[in-house]
């Protein structure tokens, strides 16, 4: 059924929530929407956080492998702060970290994460602006939306999906996205015992947070169908264009983009998740070829946000006009083609989601004073760069075996015979002779820029290598890439938690 719902505006939900963060502290430290302790340094008039769903090390490194070669440099690789971030989640009715009643998850899934950088706690997965045991929490972008910067929301997914919904709603679950409202969508008993009212912002479905709550002024991707003609009413009585038909359920398209202006822009230019680049570019003709590419929407939600600023922001009741913006970037189809092992669909994500960072570099240079962060929420399905010509043991008729047996302390129990490869299991490489064999876990080879003329992808004298170790999410550390300022806290390893108080010190809103 479609629920009945209340305007539930940014303003009244932050400012409760702001009052509640000052009495109890979030992550063990109180926040205030203006703190001020003196240091300059890690102050930044924008910052922009770009996000590769499901990004890992190896998905970097065979990116700039397949397009730049072993030598080059992706445009994020050049950025000058680099390390690592931790992405644990935690179990449902968890304790923070260092609570007695603390009980960490290993492998989190995109909403938990999310609402680790968005919010500076951990929470199960599923959950969206809430901590474990069911607590709203604010968000960094209600938080720079209250203090008067402007704010700004793109995806090549759906927009009500984890990334980016965690900057703008509150869920008890992720599958709560709409256009209609289900008890076993949204709902989560485990969590509050009983079943909430309707009227409460953690069941109410995401699109009708999303069109309602004002939170972010350009907000571009995907999921048109998540939202009806109510959500287009709310959305242009509070002075937001509308590319496209939300009522007539018409996407909007590039050109519509490309033609946008004003100070609150809302286009949805899929029904579901925007088109993966390599379809577009096999099918030039096609309807989804004109959806914009992820640095075109990057592009374009810069300049709004620019524009916006300069004019001062209409909607900031802080008095402060004129301040900076707050912008989250997401790749998200990284991800979505890792679960499916598809690697030169991941491959063509990547360099999609890498000439947006691109895009970000050259605005942050002109700028002076933007803090770029680039990272990941987690790693997806292993993905992993082999030796040219060997095989991997989802290939193999046997495990590996001991080398070193000959050694009585280091001999495996029991013996294993010589590893060997399994005619059923692989029939050749994945995208090229066994690419007919759905039960074929061969790999996937691509040519390089530093392989002989004639070398193609899928052949075996490719100098790519890939192969992925599930279809599922990892509980790796995920790269980090920074520039601007305060960047250098991001050298080393930090937790996930922390990018919420990165961001809030240079935006100045905790």
């Amino acid at each position: 059924m479609k629920r009945q719902t209340s305007v539930l505006t940014s303003t009244s939900l932050v400012t409760a929530l702001v009052a509640s963060v000052i009495l109890t502290g979030l992550g063990g430290a109180a926040l205030t929407a203006s703190a001020d302790d003196g240091n300059d340094r890690t102050r930044a008039t924008n910052v922009i956080y770009l996000l590769g769903d499901g990004m890992g090390r190896t998905h970097v490194t065979a990116a700039r492998e397949r397009y730049y070669g072993a030598a080059g440099k992706l445009a994020m690789e050049t950025l000058p702060a680099q390390g690592f971030v931790s992405t644990y989640a935690v179990e449902k009715l968890s304790g923070q970290p260092g609570a007695a009643d603390f009980k960490p998850n290993p492998v989190t899934d995109s909403a938990s994460a999310a609402t680790a950088w968005s919010s500076g706690v951990k929470t199960y997965n599923a959950a969206l602006g809430v901590d474990a045991k069911g607590a709203v929490v604010p968000t960094m972008m209600e938080l720079a939306k209250k203090a008067g910067y402007r704010t700004g929301n793109v995806s090549t997914a759906e927009i009500t999906d984890a990334t980016p919904a965690g900057q703008m709603s509150h869920a008890l679950a992720r599958g709560c996205q709409g256009p209609v409202y289900s008890d076993a969508a949204c709902q989560d008993l485990s969590i509050t015992g009983a079943a909430l009212p309707t009227s409460d912002v953690r069941v109410t479905p995401i699109a009708d947070q999303i069109a309602r709550n004002g939170t972010a002024d350009v907000i571009l991707g995907g999921g048109l169908s998540r939202f009806d003609a109510a959500d287009e009413t709310a959305l242009k009585g509070q002075g937001y264009s509308v590319l496209g038909s939300i009522a007539g359920q018409s996407t909007a398209t590039k050109a519509d983009l490309a033609s946008a202006s004003g100070a609150k822009v809302f286009g949805l230019f899929n029904k579901g998740n925007l088109t993966v680049e390599k379809t577009k570019q096999d099918n030039p003709s096609s309807v989804q070829a004109q959806e914009p590419t992820l640095s075109e929407m990057a592009s374009k939600a810069i300049d709004l946000l620019q524009k916006g600023k300069s004019n001062g922001n209409k909607d900031d009741r802080s008095g402060k006009g004129g301040k900076g913006f707050y912008l989250q970037i997401e790749g998200a189809l990284i991800d979505k083609r890792s679960h499916a092992n598809d690697a030169a669909q991941t491959l063509g994500e990547m360099k999609a989601f890498d000439d947006a960072v691109a895009v970000v570099k050259d605005f942050a240079k002109r700028d002076g004073n933007t803090l770029v962060i680039v990272t990941a929420d987690h790693e997806c399905a292993g993905f992993n760069i082999i030796e040219k010509g060997t095989f991997t043991n989802a290939e193999a008729g046997t495990p590996p075996a001991n080398v070193d047996s000959g050694n009585t302390a280091n001999n495996s129990t029991p013996t294993r015979p010589s590893n060997s490869k399994d005619a059923a299991r692989s029939t050749g490489i994945v995208n090229g002779a066994g690419a007919a064999d759905p039960k074929n876990f061969g790999p996937a080879t691509f040519r390089t820029p530093t392989d002989a003329a004639g070398v193609v992808d899928g052949s075996p004298d490719a100098g790519l290598w890939l192969t992925y170790l599930s279809g599922n999410h990892t509980g790796a550390d995920v790269p980090v890439f920074a520039t601007g300022p305060g960047s250098e806290q991001l050298q080393g390893t930090v937790d996930n938690t922390a990018l919420f108080g990165i961001v809030g010190r240079a935006l100045r809103v905790v």
